[in-house]
């Protein structure tokens, strides 16, 4: 059961609001519509929310196909007091015209909307997907034209990649409304959905991250080939650009895969340009470029109408992304982050098979950036033919930072009994190299270009460590001890090394452990001590994840009962009590220190062409 089974529960829901229900648009106001002259960029003359009145005749402009807006006759219902928030109204009308038919669709969002030549403000919100009827919410231009002059804090509710989204809606809750939405169908007013289109990704990468798009507000869409876009700098006549109408993009990662926010033109003063009507991503101030876009189709829909095209090329600079509205500024320019990623395929005598080299700019944003570098990586290896399960993914990346900052890695992945796909694991532990990077909590960072090279082994290399032996089980200092370990691989017979392990001279007489161990169990200490301190600066970060371990090596360390202290970057094994007792006190006493009660000193890093897992202890007494 759906609302439009009910046509009659829509005029008596709106009269609980005071709301004079639509009637169909005039053939006076449709004629007015086709004979308007499109609106053009300059400072508009603007009419007060207050002189909106119920019957009057708008008009809207927006594209549905191609790049020139097309005009839409919009009726007047009323204004619905403080929809939009406390002492915020929004407009509500009926569209005609194209948008009877396609519905008030996702990317209309900033639609200028005007009366009589006098702008009034921008389609932003919709009731209902189910309605037969396009009701929109218009936000009032006042509204928008705050964004620029007061409207400086961050929303409360951001809506960022970890928290979901929160819409405004206007509540109409009662039995006839109660009814409705029983029966299947939402009344509140929402923001109109923005869509975020997709070019160059495999349509398995849209599906697996549209749900966090979509807790965002964003609509995930696909778009054709990849976008154009090569640079962040404002092409040719970007003064020309951008008119009330216009399809207008941001932009968050562009070049051989492209992801773009569609929406359009509200206000351009000549060189600031207001858009949307509502929020994007609710992030305050920003930086992202801005660009022009074409409009391949627009989808009717009773339940998700939207439109699909490309943005073309980059005008400007996002500037203010508020409850309101988005506002760029053309011919600003946003620093974009350099990224390249090469896959390459290997057969089994190690000869390269195949060759992949992508190019591609990301937007900088602490909460974003890691995010938008997960997707890419996941998405340059799931669209190749070689994927398959049983492969092997050996990672080598650098990012180089401002300052001479380097951060090198490399790991290895294989397949394992986990729900969770391999290029995901490695994308996620991509991701969390950049987050550690932007969630510094004394500076943020500013990368000039991202390497990643990418190979896909033949085959699930990984080999758990099964077990170890010593020769004896007592040892002077000073001496050697041969040990034997075994790991045993997936699918195969068991691999056997022979290590050697010195006790130093002067080495503490009693019981201690040898241990044989992966990447992961010396990094995860290290790691949590780094978390803890919020003091560490941009410099020790970038040292801490230079420090990690890679898992494709076995390692051999000495373990003794004294302990170890991690501060900030830095390891101090053996460090005396008294030591650590003043290091905690006076200037220092703020700062987190992790203490374990037991030092690690690695003596060996065998390399395998495996990724090793597991870890096994081995006690001795050294005389």
């Amino acid at each position: 059961m759906r609302l439009r089974d009910f046509p009659y529960l829509l005029p008596l829901c709106l009269s609980l609001t005071g709301v004079a229900y639509p009637q169909p648009a005039t053939r006076q106001n449709l004629a007015q519509a086709a004979s308007m002259t499109r609106p053009r960029a300059g400072r508009p003359e603007i009419l007060p929310v207050t002189q909106v009145k119920p019957g009057m005749q708008a008009i809207a402009w927006t594209v549905f196909a191609g790049s020139e807006p097309e005009a839409v006759p919009i009726e007047i219902i009323g204004l619905m007091k403080n929809a939009w928030g406390p002492k915020q109204d929004i407009i509500l009308g009926k569209m005609g015209g194209k948008a009877q038919r396609t519905n008030v669709a996702g990317g209309m969002s900033g639609s200028p909307v005007y009366i009589n030549g006098k702008l009034i403000g921008a389609v932003s919100l919709r009731m209902s997907v189910f309605s037969p009827d396009a009701i929109c919410g218009i936000t009032p231009i006042e509204l928008m034209l705050e964004i620029n002059d007061y409207d400086k804090s961050t929303p409360a509710e951001a809506r960022t990649p970890d928290k979901v989204a929160q819409r405004a809606q206007l509540n109409l809750s009662n039995g006839l409304v109660s009814a409705a939405v029983a029966a299947g169908a939402s009344l509140t007013m929402t923001p109109i959905d923005t869509p975020l289109v997709f070019s160059g990704f495999q349509e398995g990468v849209l599906r697996e991250f549209s749900p966090m798009f979509q807790q965002m507000g964003v609509t995930v869409a696909q778009g054709g080939a990849s976008s154009t876009i090569g640079t962040a700098k404002p092409a040719a006549g970007w003064q020309n650009s951008l008119n009330p109408g216009d399809a207008v993009s941001g932009v968050l990662v562009s070049g051989d895969m492209s992801m773009t926010a569609m929406g359009t033109v509200t206000y351009n003063d000549g060189k600031r340009v207001l858009a949307f009507g509502h929020p994007f991503l609710s992030l305050g101030s920003v930086s992202m470029p801005m660009a022009k876009s074409e409009v391949v189709m627009t989808l009717a829909s009773a339940f998700q109408p939207n439109k699909f095209g490309n943005a073309t090329e980059i005008v400007g600079a996002l500037k203010q992304d508020r409850h309101s509205g988005i506002m760029g500024v053309l011919g600003e320019q946003s620093d974009m982050i350099p990224c390249r990623v090469k896959v390459r395929t290997f057969t089994d005598d190690n000869k390269v098979l195949k060759e992949k080299d992508l190019r591609f700019q990301v937007f900088v944003q602490q909460r974003w950036t890691p995010f938008l570098m997960m997707a890419t990586l996941f998405n340059s290896v799931s669209q190749l033919n070689d994927f398959t399960d049983e492969v092997t993914y050996r990672f080598t990346g650098a990012v180089e930072l401002e300052g001479n900052q380097k951060i090198s890695l490399t790991n290895l992945f294989a397949p394992a009994e986990l729900p969770v796909p391999v290029p995901m694991l490695v994308a996620g532990w991509w991701g969390d190299k950049f987050n550690r990077l932007f969630s510094n909590p004394v500076r943020t960072p500013r990368l000039k270009n991202v390497d990643v090279t990418l190979d896909l082994l033949p085959q699930r290399r990984i080999a758990a460590i099964e077990t170890a032996f010593a020769e004896k089980s007592e040892v002077d200092a000073g001496a050697d001890l041969p040990v034997r370990v075994i790991l045993r691989p997936y699918r195969g017979g068991r691999i056997e090394r022979q290590v050697t392990v010195h006790i130093p001279a002067g080495f503490p007489k009693g019981e201690h452990r040898i241990l044989l161990s992966d990447a992961d169990s010396l990094n995860r200490l290290q790691l949590a001590a780094g978390m803890m301190n919020r003091f560490m600066d941009l410099p020790q970060t970038v040292s801490l994840l230079n420090q990690e371990r890679t898992n494709d090596k076995l390692y051999v360390s000495l373990i003794q009962a004294r302990p170890t202290v991690y501060y900030d970057d830095k390891t101090l094994p053996s460090l005396p009590a008294s030591v650590a007792n003043v290091m905690q006190t006076g200037r220092s006493a703020s700062r987190a220190v992790f203490q374990t009660p037991e030092t690690a000193e690695q003596q060996q890093a065998l390399p395998f062409d495996s990724q090793v897992t597991g870890s096994y202890s081995l006690r001795i007494r050294v005389n």
